[in-house]
């Protein structure tokens, strides 16, 4: 006669609770070897900087209104503080040319107006257009658009507008936003003329 084994229900217990701690075990090492290949070990991708925003952000202008390049010549003025708009700072005046410059490579013909007398320039603010100046400025530059611009300063992060307007009535031919995180980098750059 065959030699059967029962087992009582106290090793039935331990062999089933053997067997989930060995699972468990088992699982718990499949698991740690699959975080090992992860991807978690790369450093994180920097953040882009003002240029490739910019960039970006003129890429975006000319694709939403690919008749903007028809309203050349344009002239750039600095970008100023949304909270004072006949202020500005070094971010101002750096982010409107790296801006002019990202959409002179989209096709746009940008007007130096720095080598002419005639456009109103104060020394620490740079070139700022009012809704008045619009007219004046355009004429005398014969510009048919204006890259224009306004900045906000938050805690963590610096908001940028740009757009460019025609210059005969000012209507908005294209338009883009943008934020930057707010490092020392950026802070210097806000520094006086009512900026940080």
């Amino acid at each position: 006669m065959p030699f059967k084994f029962f087992a009582t229900p106290s090793l039935r217990q331990r062999l089933s609770t053997s067997r989930l701690l060995l699972m468990g075990v088992l699982l718990l090492s499949m698991a740690g070897c699959s975080t090992m290949g992860n991807s978690n070990n790369k450093p994180p991708e920097p953040a882009p900087d003002l240029s490739e925003l910019a960039h970006k952000a003129a890429q975006q202008m000319v694709a939403s209104n690919p008749d903007l390049t028809r309203y050349s010549p344009m002239i750039a003025a600095t970008f100023v503080s949304i909270d004072n708009l006949s202020q500005s700072s070094t971010f101002g005046r750096i982010s409107s040319e790296i801006m002019a410059s990202a959409l002179a490579q989209q096709g746009m013909q940008v007007r130096e107006v720095k080598m002419r007398d005639s456009m109103f320039i104060e020394e620490s603010v740079g070139e700022l257009i009012l809704s008045r100046q619009v007219q004046r400025l355009s004429s005398q530059h014969n510009a048919r658009s204006i890259l224009m611009g306004t900045y906000a300063q938050g805690q963590d992060y610096l908001y940028v507008s740009a757009r460019v307007v025609r210059s005969g009535d000012a209507m908005v031919l294209g338009s883009a936003d943008f934020r930057i995180k707010l490092d020392n980098n950026m802070r210097s750059l806000l520094e006086g003329q009512g900026g940080w």
